[in-house]
């Protein structure tokens, strides 16, 4: 079982239909204005609603952050890639992923999915091995935003990303290395996966040899690189905007 914290992750996972939901727990003497979304939501989804002291929350949660809203949550449910194609189908729409090449820390994680989930990505892949699980942390860090993303987990990121190539979809890569082109020169309007690496390693050698294109951001400042979360957001944000926008609604 999962236990879910923090407001916006809660409540997240409550508006969502993929999870299954056991029990919610709110903080004794928490305001009406404040119980009032998530006991309609909770009434919404049939679920038991219990207060409880603060200690309580924090003894569930293992955490005293949890702003008085505490979720008892099924496993986090994995998708398949053909789910995140068909989605892509569905909408008719050129598909539009993210990929994660062992991308470590639930905050790094977290950022990267609330863009892709706010960009209107189709799904996320990521590999099963030496990766981190999409965990009550990076359900925080998203800020409930992977509650309503396609997640797949795959065996061998290689071999699916040369699957998605045999199917038209165009790889592009983050990386500051010198074939790397810079954000502007590649039209991102395209069946499109955008492949994001490790903090500090980068992408694995396989991997950016997979690639299609390798990109990188232009910088001006005295560092020398952006954090891999934010340059992965960018990225994200430039290739919908290269869509017009596609499916914004505010």
């Amino acid at each position: 079982m999962d236990i879910l914290f923090r407001r916006n992750a809660v409540l997240e996972a409550l508006r969502g239909s993929r999870r299954r939901l056991h029990r919610l727990w709110l903080q004794e003497g928490l305001g009406a204005r404040e119980a009032r979304p998530f006991l309609a939501a909770a009434r919404e989804r049939g679920l038991a609603v219990q207060h409880a002291p603060k200690q309580k929350l924090t003894q569930l949660a293992s955490d005293s952050s949890h702003q008085g809203v505490v979720l008892e949550a099924g496993p986090y449910p994995y998708s398949e890639v053909a789910e995140i194609l068909a989605l892509a189908a569905e909408r008719e729409e050129k598909p539009f992923l993210l990929l994660l090449d062992l991308l470590h820390g639930p905050q790094n994680i977290g950022a990267l999915l609330r863009t892709a989930e706010l960009c209107g990505v189709h799904g996320v892949i990521i590999q099963d091995r030496r990766a981190p699980d999409i965990t009550p942390t990076v359900v925080t860090h998203s800020a409930g935003a992977v509650e309503h993303l396609l997640v797949a987990q795959v065996t061998n990121l290689v071999e699916t990303m040369r699957a998605l190539k045999e199917q038209e979809i165009w790889l592009v890569g983050m990386d500051v290395g010198e074939e790397a082109v810079t954000l502007g020169a590649i039209d991102l309007e395209m069946p499109l996966g955008i492949v994001v690496g490790h903090e500090g390693e980068g992408l694995r050698r396989l991997v950016r040899d997979t690639c299609d294109f390798l990109l990188r951001l232009p910088m001006r400042g005295r560092v020398d690189s952006f954090n891999a979360a934010v340059a992965g957001s960018i990225l994200l944000f430039e290739a919908w905007q290269a869509r017009g926008f596609q499916g914004a609604n505010r």
